[in-house]
């Protein structure tokens, strides 16, 4: 008999007397952050949050990714029962601590190629987990330096013709052909493609959900 991956958890639950694991939601439509996740086999669901992330202002970067991940985080757990409810938020931040969001055309992509070509930059991941059975919370961030190789006028017209910078922070995808714009990187590499995942592990066991 060939058991389910949510088969085999149930039964080692049961062995130990253990509770069941419980109900997962992400807060947020990212696809990114959906992959990361599905990669450990935990079963999910996805409610994207409808908040409106230009409303929200903080001091610093670091309080401001919380803060929307926390934001989106709320929206959803208030209206799902009985789930341990996760949202987050990536910025990318220049060394003069300008904000890069995502691009709202190929133009824009460029301009902000063009300012990341040669230079070094910030990716700051939010993160914020709600119980709504409890109430219970907990909000933390993680940053990674970035550095990119200097980039020739063609190569970032044909990068952001790829149509892959145009849902991104910073207008590029670590993940994808945006590697090839990489030098390399000072920190963790899945905080830039969308959840500190050490950090989110350790953070979930807390509110009785395993990665492992």
């Amino acid at each position: 008999m060939i058991l389910t991956l949510k088969e085999i958890r149930r039964g080692f639950a049961a062995r130990v007397g253990e509770r069941e694991m419980p109900k997962l939601v992400l807060a947020s439509q990212s696809p990114r952050r959906q992959e990361l996740l599905s990669a450990f086999g935990v079963e999910f669901s996805v409610i994207p949050a409808v908040v409106d992330e230009d409303c929200i202002r903080e001091d610093t970067p670091e309080a401001l990714a919380e803060a929307v991940a926390y934001t989106k985080a709320r929206w959803v757990a208030d209206r799902t029962a009985e789930a341990v409810v996760v949202g987050a938020d990536t910025i990318v931040l220049l060394e003069s601590s300008e904000v890069l969001g995502k691009p709202r055309g190929v133009e824009e992509a460029v301009e902000m190629l063009s300012l990341l070509s040669g230079q070094r930059h910030r990716v700051v991941t939010g993160v914020a987990i709600i119980d709504s059975r409890t109430g219970r919370s907990k909000v933390f961030h993680e940053s990674t330096r970035v550095f990119f190789r200097k980039l020739s006028p063609g190569e970032i017209q044909r990068y952001a013709a790829t149509g892959e910078p145009l849902d991104k922070a910073g207008a590029y995808g670590i993940q994808g052909k945006g590697a090839l714009l990489v030098e390399r990187i000072e920190g963790c590499y899945f905080n830039v493609v969308g959840f500190p995942l050490a950090k989110l592990g350790q953070a979930l066991t807390e509110f009785g959900i395993s990665l492992l």
